[in-house]
């Protein structure tokens, strides 16, 4: 790049191609399989189920419908409740609210950023005696990092209520040996543009319920009967991949280990680069699983660091590179207000204060240039320019 090339903006996760996309897609249209189906989302599809820990897999248009298909599948309708983690993106609360049910939010742990276990468990075990259970549980695999959701899974199964795994933003990490979308009763996948694996669009369901993922794949596909006319018994939906999209998907996936070892490498330089700065941590990597770091994501107290998260948005910003609060909490979002809250304490909320000191850097292919102008960017802030490349 010469002096004179325009500075290009550093985003916070760009769509990263793997380089055989396109003969991927010469091979679907020399087939002629530009129809909603064909063998690409078939083995798209096979390809999920598998890494995903899985027997079946149904791929969709989005992450948004993964969830609202599964929650619509297991029977979640007007007047329900649904518990939520409040730290997430709102397409897990919104699912919740296409089915007419009410979400229930409930706070995070400091360990892992997702939703508390005890917080969860423990609304579970009043509202068991109150006897008005939930109509189902999610949970969120934050930043590419796997929820504490083991013991959810046995209670949840005791008590009859259905547990969905939002992994949208975890495909490939693991936790105790059991991969990202293996929790519970179904996972959900998201393919959108910013992660790690893209379709442009696109999600997934991936469950062992094998009635469960046709029942899905049914209403997917606007409910249509297996008949030669066109016979619809109830409301279905327009949700299914297409066989085009399934063939980027397929070259995506294939290149999903180094994707990983990517995030990671930037984790370990940003904590290598933060190392030496009071008041401000790194996401912190539970030590029972294995995050693909999706996002790093820090966390700075002003009152030791002697600057704010949006200082750290703010310089970086000058040098225009993308950097972003972290998720703000479904219960603050003007859409919920009023939305009921399961915390330890309501005066010490801590997604509230993870949304008050959090930061996403930026995650994707970085290279040495890259981590190079994100230093210098912040070199007024942290002061040191050790940081291993």
């Amino acid at each position: 790049m010469s002096e004179n090339d325009p500075v290009q903006r550093i985003y916070l996760s760009p769509p990263e191609l793997s380089g055989n996309e396109l003969e991927m897609l010469a091979a679907v249209l020399d087939g002629g399989w530009i129809a909603p189906v064909g063998p690409d989302l078939d083995a798209f599809e096979a390809e999920l189920a598998m890494v995903s820990g899985r027997q079946y897999a149904v791929a969709v248009s989005s992450g948004t419908a993964a969830l609202h298909l599964l929650l619509h599948a297991l029977g979640v309708t007007a007047g329900d409740e649904v518990l939520v983690p409040s730290l997430t993106f709102i397409a897990t609360a919104n699912a919740v609210r296409y089915c007419g049910a009410r979400p229930v939010f409930v706070d995070s742990e400091d360990s892992t950023w997702c939703v508390d276990p005890d917080l969860l468990l423990g609304e579970l075990e009043r509202r068991s005696r109150a006897g008005r259970l939930p109509a189902a549980v999610i949970t969120v695999d934050l930043y590419g990092q796997v929820a504490r959701a083991e013991q959810l899974v046995n209670r949840c199964r005791e008590l009859g209520v259905p547990l969905i795994e939002d992994a949208a933003e975890a495909i490939g990490a693991d936790r105790l040996g059991r991969a990202a979308g293996s929790f519970g009763d179904a996972g959900a996948f998201s393919f959108n543009g910013n992660k790690l694996i893209t379709t442009s669009g696109g999600g997934a369901v991936v469950t062992d319920d094998e009635l469960l993922a046709m029942r899905v794949r049914h209403l997917a596909t606007q409910a249509r009967e297996p008949v030669l006319h066109y016979e619809h018994n109830e409301v279905g939906f327009n949700y299914r991949l297409s066989n085009l999209l399934a063939a980027v998907g397929r070259a995506q996936l294939s290149t999903l280990a180094d994707r990983i070892e990517r995030r990671r490498s930037n984790n370990r330089w940003y904590r290598s680069l933060f190392a030496s700065t009071p008041g401000v941590s790194v996401m912190p990597d539970h030590p029972e699983g294995n995050p693909i770091n999706w996002l790093t994501c820090i966390q700075v107290d002003d009152a030791v660091a002697g600057f704010s998260a949006g200082d750290v948005i703010g310089v970086l910003a000058a040098d225009d590179i993308e950097a972003r609060p972290v998720w703000k909490p479904m219960h603050l979002q003007p859409v919920f207000a009023g939305s009921e809250l399961v915390a330890v304490s309501r005066d010490a909320v801590v997604s509230e204060r993870l949304f008050a000191r959090g930061v996403c850097l930026p995650s994707g292919r970085l290279g040495v240039d890259g981590r190079d102008r994100i230093e210098r960017a912040l070199r007024p802030l942290i002061g040191q320019v050790s940081a291993s490349r």
